[in-house]
């Protein structure tokens, strides 16, 4: 019998990356073979996110290519997982009703019964039912969707919060965390697998492990610092509510530990910020901030920002404005608000114009660009640490300072983008993929950091070794 393959598409988080690399693995348990296109697949999985409306139409355009394939190759079977699964359910078959499978976050360990159906000829399936305790999917962590050197794992899943505005409490179920020492034993088991940096992914890590009695997020850091071979720690998102002394204290006590935290503050007015039942306000995010750089200076702080939240005045936004020039993030995530279905906001009055909502968007991107930009340019001229993720998207040009191509990728501890050069010089060892190479800093853009290889500086360990 000729081997059967598949085909994950996976749209949104690190979550569903994370996702997609387990549905991978239990696929390949069963004989199954990963293909590049959805062309080639005998099973083509969408895996979902249902965060903005704009994800969700994305769903179901690429349904409609894969339904085309579809019509080519009779045996193709589609399937559709992750939130806009959970949250649709058979309303997706209604929509697409040559999807042979929809399953849910919950029923994501259930997949591979749900696959031998299919292949005994049962069909169209769909479960979106729930599941007893915290999910675990046991077996090989083989990176297929994730980069082999920088891996993610799921720490925690679902989300208490209830803010107005998100629909994850719907789509990922109630906030249960996963066992520390069954998350220790995966990040070795990538660390053997080739992984020299892991980013531990929970909708709100800052309170992991305290509806079970668990240890703390901080204690959890520090067991997995432990972990030989280990070169980098992340982690995503950090709810301000919950930042707590201890896991402040840990960036000033963990090495490994990155020089950078994502802290989504979502609006810089109270006013909003108790519409959206973010439950902190501005002087503490701001409190956070200057707490978190006394123990760490060089630290990078990114987050997220919605405009045009129902209600949101000029001076609302203005003070949005303001609180991204005090606190000087190194970058910004930024969308403006549509309704989620089914969340509190929907019904929230009055609905700020499309028109405007575009306007401060294009406003509040134009301030933190310049910001971004220049933070870029005053690495000019300095050696940072970079782990090689792979080859660059631009090793087909030159490095017009060195003269040399450009050949690799990675990131700084503050999670900044390089692409650099290999001089040919036989004073700089080649680089290869994992290595943590350091980089001297010739040129800064808007996204991303150009530089060339240098010789190894003993004892770098910040994102700067020195100034030119």
């Amino acid at each position: 019998m000729p081997e059967k393959t598949f085909h994950i598409h996976t749209i949104g988080c690190q979550m569903n990356v994370y996702d997609a690399d387990l549905m991978a693995n239990a696929l390949m348990a069963m004989g199954y073979r990963p293909v590049t296109e959805p062309e080639a697949a005998d099973l083509a999985i969408v895996n979902t996110c249902a965060i903005r409306e704009k994800a969700e139409q994305k769903v179901y355009s690429l349904l409609g290519r894969l339904a085309g394939l579809k019509r080519q190759r009779t045996t193709m079977r589609i399937a559709v997982g992750g939130c806009v699964a959970q949250l649709a359910g058979k309303r997706i078959q209604r929509r697409a009703p040559y999807v042979d499978l929809v399953f849910g976050t919950r029923a994501l360990e259930r997949l591979p019964e749900l696959v031998r159906r299919l292949d005994a000829g049962e069909g169209p399936l769909c479960d979106v039912a729930g599941g007893e305790g915290v999910m675990e999917m046991d077996g090989p962590r083989q990176a297929v969707v994730q980069p082999r050197v920088s891996r993610f794992v799921t720490i925690m899943q679902g989300c208490d919060n209830f803010c107005t505005y998100c629909v994850v409490p719907y789509a990922r179920g109630r906030e249960m965390s996963r066992d520390p020492g069954r998350i220790v034993a995966e990040v070795q088991d990538l660390v053997a697998d080739g992984a020299r940096e892991v980013t531990l992914l929970g909708q709100n890590v800052n309170s992991y492990g305290n509806k079970e009695g668990l240890c703390g997020f901080a204690e959890l850091l520090r067991r997995v610092a432990a972990v030989e071979g280990l070169e980098r720690i992340r982690f995503t998102t950090s709810h301000p509510k919950d930042l707590s002394p201890a896991l402040i204290d840990a960036f000033a006590r963990i090495d490994r530990l990155c020089d950078h935290i994502h802290l989504p503050v979502q609006s810089g007015s109270d006013r909003i910020l108790a519409r959206m039942n973010r439950r902190y306000g501005r002087q503490t995010y701001m409190d956070l901030v200057t707490r978190l750089r006394a123990v760490r200076p060089e630290i990078a702080i990114t987050s997220d920002i919605i405009v045009g939240f129902p209600g949101e005045t000029e001076e609302d936004f203005n003070q949005t404005l303001d609180l991204i020039k005090t606190v000087g993030f190194d970058g910004l995530f930024a969308f403006h608000y549509s309704d989620r279905p089914g969340t509190p906001a929907c019904r929230f009055t009055p609905k700020v114009p499309l028109g405007v909502k575009r306007r401060r968007l294009e406003a509040l991107n134009e301030l933190q660009n310049a910001a971004t930009l220049a933070r870029h340019r005053s690495l000019v001229g300095t050696t940072v640490a970079v782990l090689v993720e792979g080859a660059s998207k631009r090793c087909d040009q030159l490095d017009p300072h060195g003269g040399e191509a450009i050949q690799w990728t990675g990131r700084t501890s503050s999670n900044k983008i390089v692409n650099f050069s290999q001089p040919s010089s036989t004073e700089v060892p080649p680089a290869n993929v994992g290595d943590l190479c350091q980089v001297r800093i010739e040129a800064a853009f808007a996204h991303s950091l150009l530089g060339v290889r240098a010789p190894e500086a003993v004892g770098l360990k910040g994102e700067a070794c020195h100034a030119a």
